[in-house]
């Protein structure tokens, strides 16, 4: 066997003997992102919309950077729940620049977007 057979079979030998490369490896900690696991995040808050309040009244809130567009106006109910950090809040302890996720359904008569439940915070990691 000439010295390029013997390096080959060497290295397959080394690499059939070799554990996986994760094996010996810590498992990465889940909740390392600002609203914990981003699978379960994003499979929770699948049905919301994202965005950065710009300004706030009794009727509704005007949010940028959503899907729809930025000065987009959801409308605010009696019915509305506000949760910060998951607890109950209310719409006085929100402010401009929040960031939300607003759980919105249309309303079929006039086709304006009815905010059900506006969630903030930080300590998000599944939807109340």
């Amino acid at each position: 066997m000439n010295l390029k057979g013997v390096l080959l079979a060497a290295v397959l030998a080394g690499a059939v003997a070799a554990p996986g490369r994760g094996a010996q490896q810590k498992p990465i900690k889940a909740d390392t992102a600002r609203f914990g696991n981003p699978i379960d995040t994003a499979r929770n808050f699948k049905d919301y919309v994202y965005g950065v309040v710009k300004k706030i009244d009794n009727d509704g809130l005007w949010v940028d950077k959503t899907p729809f567009g930025d000065g987009q106006v959801f409308r605010l109910e009696k019915k509305t729940k506000f949760i910060h950090d998951g607890k109950a809040s209310s719409l006085e302890q929100l402010k401009a620049g929040d960031k939300v996720w607003i759980a919105m359904k249309r309303d079929k008569k006039t086709g304006e977007m009815l905010a059900q439940k506006v969630i903030t915070g930080v300590a998000v990691t599944e939807t109340p």
